[in-house]
């Protein structure tokens, strides 16, 4: 009975972090809750935090607060990158859409443009009827 050669463990390459000094940081506001994004200017994801993802349940997810908690853990995730200063896309009505962007500011970053980026329907499709109580 012959034993099976030892397998060496295959060497590790070190992932080498790139430093981005300028990216993008895409808010979702929805009406339960708050998701924040940042990416560099090509869309690579860096980083993400949402206000379920920070430690909130249920109703308390859709607080103002909540979504500044979200952005501030957003930014703390992708520290290591060197981010500089951001562009800010908003998309979405909900409760935490100005409380989201002062968190980033609060994590020191530089923001150079907002821009909001809410869908809105122009024409679209028929409403349903009026309800008849």
């Amino acid at each position: 009975m012959t034993t099976p050669p030892v397998q060496k463990p295959k060497a590790r390459k070190k992932k080498i972090k790139r430093t981005v000094p300028k990216a993008r940081v895409c808010i979702t506001a929805g009406e339960n809750n708050t998701m924040v994004t940042i990416t560099d200017l090509e869309g690579n994801v860096l980083g993400w935090a949402s206000s379920g993802s920070a430690g909130f349940e249920g109703t308390r997810k859709s607080t103002p607060y909540a979504a500044k908690v979200a952005a501030e853990t957003a930014a703390e995730k992708v520290r290591s990158y060197g981010i500089e200063s951001v562009n800010i896309e908003v998309k979405g009505l909900g409760p935490g859409r100005e409380q989201a962007i002062r968190g980033l500011q609060s994590a020191g970053y530089d923001l150079d443009q907002i821009i909001d980026r809410t869908p809105v329907p122009h024409g679209g499709c028929r409403p349903p009827r009026r309800r008849r109580v």
